[in-house]
């Protein structure tokens, strides 16, 4: 018979692994300094139950020293681009292309550097990197000559320093990028090394197509028995259940959606044990939703100009009716929202020709919810939208003599 102590304290051990994981989920990369130390004390206490945990359920390693802490995950569809690396600023900018080319390039040059390094030399491999016939065959060039390149080199480096590769000795980067001076940086090389994720080593990988490289990088070993095929169906969607804001139904193969309709309980059950999600199942698919509402790196709805935009044009997807709806017709839609919300908007959402920035914007954040799909049509409402439809008037009565009640609007929930 379990004691009441007992019982206590198998309740703070469920609710700490739980932490810890969804720390984890967060940050897949965790160290034992600074704003996530507390997190990653945690998943050190918990690390064998936790790496049981993921490599049964997603197939994700799980590795833990006395400084790091690094859950390798892969996604379950590798070539989702709508949760892009960021900018380390208020803006959040999406990495582009050049931006990415330069990433790789610098962690390419830490790799083989010594452990302390300056901008401006790492500057320097990079433009001798750059130079390999192969990636200038793409029409990638740097000079580093200009300041928007700069921009993008300092954009890079922030990155780096967010996420502990990089630690700041002397210097600034706005003075690089104005060219009044240098930076100094320590290279944290255990940080560095857990950087990549993947199965397999990248120069192992044969393919010369993209997806054909992404697809060697997450294969699982030759899935030559049921009880494999099984194991891989089960990790593939468990990773989409926790990665994905929801799993249509329609995106799944028939094998998929087979073992998904039978072991859905048991599926979503283990998601909820280890990390509170709560299924949310529909018609169409299913999305395990977050209680406490920190599990997401795109929020909706959310506040500021940008914020209302997104809501607002969610709510007007709804109610058009239509399959596809193009990106002008968005854009006339927000120049109306403007004029209608001018005493709540920011001056620049108002100006002239600020439309096409904002419906762009919203279209990526409702794109990553899972809530729209992009073709070169325009925009397609998915089934999850509709919890953002508006639905008709409600009149709520007064519950006393000349009590005013205002009108409800009543979101309609699928």
């Amino acid at each position: 018979m379990t004691t009441p102590l007992a019982e206590v304290l198998e309740g703070q051990h469920a609710a700490e692994r739980r932490k810890a994981a969804r720390a984890l989920l967060k940050q897949p990369l965790l160290l034992a300094h600074g704003a996530h130390a507390d997190e990653f004390r945690l998943v050190r206490r918990h690390a064998s139950e936790l790496r049981e945990w993921f490599d049964r359920n997603t197939g994700w390693s799980l590795q833990v020293d006395a400084e790091t802490a690094r859950l390798g995950k892969i996604p379950g569809v590798p070539d989702d681009a709508t949760h892009p690396a960021r900018e380390v600023t208020r803006s959040g900018a999406p990495f582009t292309r050049r931006r990415y080319v330069l990433l790789c390039l610098a962690l390419a040059a830490l790799e083989r550097g010594e452990a302390q390094i300056a901008l401006g030399r790492l500057a320097g491999q990079i433009m001798l990197d750059a130079k390999d016939p192969q990636l200038a065959a793409t029409g990638i060039r740097f000079t580093l000559d200009r300041r928007d390149e700069r921009l993008d080199l300092a954009a890079v480096v922030r990155l780096l320093l967010h996420l502990g590769v990089l630690r700041r000795v002397a210097g600034d980067e706005d003075a690089y990028v104005s060219g009044a001076g240098d930076v100094l940086y320590d290279v944290e090389r255990r940080v560095l090394a857990g950087l990549l994720s993947t199965r397999r080593g990248p120069s192992t990988v044969r393919a010369e197509t993209l997806d054909a490289r992404l697809a060697e990088l997450s294969a699982e070993t030759a899935l030559d028995s049921d009880e494999l095929r099984f194991r891989a169906m089960r990790r593939s969607l468990t990773r989409r259940l926790l990665d994905d804001p929801v799993v249509y139904y329609d995106e799944l193969t028939d094998a998929e959606l087979g073992y998904l309709t039978r072991q859905r309980g048991f599926l979503t059950a283990r998601i909820n044990e280890l990390t509170g999600l709560v299924a949310e199942v529909r018609a169409e698919g299913i999305a395990m939703v977050d209680p406490e509402d920190d599990l997401t790196d795109v929020r909706m709805p959310e506040s500021g100009t940008r914020g209302h935009v997104t809501l607002l044009l969610a709510e007007y997807l709804t109610a058009v009716g239509s399959p596809v709806v193009p990106m002008a017709d968005l854009e006339r839609r927000v120049v109306e929202l403007a004029a209608e919300h001018s005493g709540f908007w920011s001056r620049s959402a108002r100006e002239p020709g600020a439309e096409g920035d904002l419906a762009e914007q919203a279209v990526a954040r409702l794109a990553a919810l899972g809530l729209v799909a992009r073709t070169t049509a325009g925009v397609v409402p998915r089934p999850a939208l509709a919890r953002y439809a508006v639905g008709e008037t409600v009149l709520l009565e007064p519950r006393t003599a000349g009590t005013q009640v205002p009108a409800q609007r009543k979101a309609y929930l699928p």
